[in-house]
């Protein structure tokens, strides 16, 4: 593994500040420029959104920082204004694979940044990585999204990915927290993830999946499986002790073949919900075109 450097396209962020090739002479002239602190001098990011550093990819990084020293400069920004302590903005895994080299000084760029645009900055550096946690990724998009305002195709410039890429993996944050933990730890890939969405007991789904070995379109058949299978149940017949009534079971079944997805009625009283299941972001903008299509009905 070689020293990282920000994918092209990403950078409305980060390349207005650092050069986005570090063979370019730009870059190299940036770091002619840059300063250099000791080690010590800096601090971790208090916005990294990166919760797990993986150690064999350290080791290899610090291998390569060993061989050829730090190729880009380390963003940073002063804790307080007449401080030599920095924070760190985008380059964490560069300073912690310097510090296993045992380097003992690091270049630095300095920057004038608020809480706001450094938070801003962090995140976007981290969710353009490849080596993130889908979960990982994901949170750093909703708070892209949450604490910027920003919309997904905002988010997806910023980041260099589809607007599908970032709304599949924003899904991933609704799932079962101990889905989210087989996520989290590498049991699960997101393409698991995705498929268990669909699934009427996911977390049923995601034990056998692990149990059995089973792939992401094997996941996506047995959850299909599930729906159908309940879509079975909302048009079958009510039977004896059944405590759903036939008035519900109809309204069901019409409007299961109205949307052609699974919907579910219950209700206790006067009270209830109606819950429909999509297992698409085209079946979810269907739904939403229909409704708008009539705000009255």
């Amino acid at each position: 593994m070689t020293e990282e450097t920000p994918r092209k396209g990403l950078g409305r962020g980060l390349s207005a500040l650092l050069a986005e090739d570090p063979d370019d002479q730009p870059a190299l002239d940036r770091l002619r420029t840059a300063r250099t602190v000791p080690v010590e001098n800096l601090v971790p990011n208090r916005y990294q959104p990166r919760q797990y550093f993986d150690s064999d990819e350290l080791k290899a990084l610090t291998q390569s920082v060993r061989e050829n020293g730090i190729l880009m400069p380390i963003l940073v920004r002063r804790v307080a204004d007449d401080s030599e302590t920095f924070e760190i903005v985008a380059g964490e895994r560069r300073w912690r694979a310097a510090q296993e080299a045992q380097l003992y000084e690091v270049p630095i760029i300095i920057k004038d940044l608020d809480d706001n645009k450094a938070l801003e900055l962090a995140l976007i550096e981290n969710v353009q990585r490849q080596d993130l946690t889908p979960l990982e990724e994901a949170e750093g998009y909703r708070r892209l999204m949450d604490e910027f305002t920003r919309t997904q195709e905002d988010v997806a410039q910023a980041a260099g990915k589809s607007r599908s890429h970032v709304a599949n993996i924003l899904r991933l944050l609704g799932l079962p927290d101990v889905i989210k933990d087989m996520l989290q730890n590498g049991s699960l890939s997101a393409g698991h993830g995705r498929a268990l969405l669909a699934a009427q007991a996911p977390e049923d789904l995601a034990r056998q999946v692990l149990q059995q070995g089973l792939n992401v379109r094997q996941t996506e058949q047995l959850a299909k499986k599930s729906q159908k299978s309940e879509v079975s149940e909302a048009t079958a017949p009510p039977s004896s002790g059944s405590g759903q009534d036939a008035d519900s079971r109809a309204m069901e079944r019409q409007l299961s073949e109205k949307l052609g997805l699974v919907v579910k009625i219950k209700h206790q009283g006067e009270r209830g919900e109606v819950r429909i299941s999509f297992d698409s972001l085209d079946q979810f903008d269907e739904i939403l075109s229909r409704l708008n299509q009539h705000p009255n009905g």
